[in-house]
């Protein structure tokens, strides 16, 4: 089956009301959305607390398309079982949380998911050279991680270099932070193909009134692939 580059809008539930997740998945997804992002905090790695095992478990049972998992926890090693355990799909550790990204990632693989490498912003794309061989998604930080709703920022150039030096390595480059119909297509054109979007797919919506989720959807994808192309 070739690799499938192109764009996915994956909706972070970061930004989904949390008194009603799985009706809030099935909304997104029923309105377009192509994967799922959770984002993993640990109030230690960034400042913010939010999903564990059991709550990325419970959010598996209404995913029907990727549940895309984001670890902003150090360590990653003890838990990596944990959430393959949970049903992600791809699992996704920082580069900067640990001195052992390349047994990290070897890690995931072996416990059945696909494995992700996340780039802060002030982190160059060269630090995962040695990693590309064993990579399924190369997430670029375009916000500092902790928290949603933070403002874009341009992050281009790295997301270039990293389509360069992926070369024809079926790798996703996914966006994480500030992305809305005005940041699409930059981060598009350069070669990103899965973005991440949080508060701008979930503004205007409910689950009782879900069809604003699928105009924002269409809204980022339009853009994205029109005025990117």
């Amino acid at each position: 089956m070739p690799f499938d580059r192109t764009v996915k809008i994956a909706p972070s539930i970061l930004s989904a009301d949390f008194a009603d997740f799985g009706r809030e998945i099935r909304a997104v997804e029923d309105q377009g959305a192509d994967w799922i992002h959770v984002d993993v905090m640990d109030g230690h790695f960034v400042p913010n607390l939010t999903f564990g095992p059991p709550a990325v478990k419970a959010f598996r049972k209404h995913v029907k398309t990727v549940m895309d998992v984001h670890l902003m926890i150090a360590p990653v090693d003890p838990y990596i079982e944990a959430y393959a355990e949970a049903g992600a799909d791809i699992l996704t550790a920082h580069v900067e949380a640990g001195a052992h990204t390349h047994r990290t990632v070897q890690a995931i693989r072996a416990a059945g998911m696909k494995a992700g490498v996340a780039l802060n912003p002030g982190t160059p794309a060269q630090a995962i050279e040695h990693l590309l061989d064993l990579t399924d998604l190369v997430c670029v930080m375009t916000v500092n991680p902790g928290f949603g709703g933070q403002k874009f920022i341009d992050m281009t150039s790295k997301v270039r270099t990293l389509r360069q030096m992926i070369g024809d390595r079926p790798v996703h480059i996914e966006i994480d932070g500030g992305v809305d119909p005005t940041t699409a297509p930059l981060v598009v054109e350069a070669g990103a193909d899965v973005l991440v979007a949080g508060s701008a797919v979930f503004r205007g919506g409910s689950v009782e009134n879900p069809a604003p989720y699928g105009e924002n959807i269409r809204a980022i994808r339009t853009a994205a692939t029109t005025l990117a192309a």
